[in-house]
């Protein structure tokens, strides 16, 4: 169950007019992102890169290859979450990521953001499934996506390797059939300038 602040939260495609909050939200937690995925290039982390990376988001989105979202809380970032490649045929499925400012994890944010990108990929973008990879030891992560009805299917051993390491990776999935409501009211979840 969020928290009050947590249930404030809405999710939103980055814009150009998002770079500079962007990169500092990136900047500021580049260390403990990184202490959980592998490090972006430090070129990533100026202002004109950052842009550059907004602009991409846009045409992935405008191709239907892939969705970025800003997670924000009365108008400040305080995550991302994304569904990546996005596959029609056949699977009509995509991949979901997420990240949470150091300072705001503990609050229900992550639950949030997932729980938004899921009605998103399941309501207006049309997914028939959604798919999340885990390492074994973020049992933070786990618990997100317990708390939103993903289901564990698989586990595959020393799979990704990140900081010098194997790492153990769980695969959750969560389909559109298995829904305990009806997401065709999607607008209603989102904010009034994504309707």
């Amino acid at each position: 169950m969020p928290t009050s602040t947590a249930a404030s939260l809405q999710i939103f495609p980055p814009t150009l007019a998002d770079a500079e909050e962007l990169l500092a939200f990136e900047s500021d937690n580049r260390a403990y992102f990184e202490s959980w995925i592998n490090a972006r290039s430090d070129g990533y982390y100026h202002i004109a890169a950052v842009r550059a990376a907004i602009e991409q988001a846009a045409r992935e989105r405008d191709n239907d290859v892939a969705y970025q979202f800003l997670a924000k809380v009365g108008g400040r970032i305080v995550g991302r979450v994304n569904l990546t490649a996005v596959v029609r045929r056949y699977f009509n499925k995509a991949a979901l990521g997420y990240r949470i400012a150091e300072q705001a994890g503990g609050q229900g944010y992550a639950s949030r953001a997932v729980e938004l990108a899921v009605r998103e990929g399941f309501g207006a973008i049309g997914l028939w499934r959604i798919e999340a990879d885990v390492r074994a030891a973020n049992t933070g992560s786990q618990r997100v996506m317990e708390r939103n009805d993903f289901r564990l299917y698989g586990k595959s051993a020393r799979s990704m390797r990140m900081h010098g390491s194997w790492h153990d990776v769980l695969h959750f999935e969560r389909r559109r059939d298995e829904e305990p409501s009806s997401f065709d009211d999607v607008d209603a979840l989102l904010p009034a300038s994504q309707r």
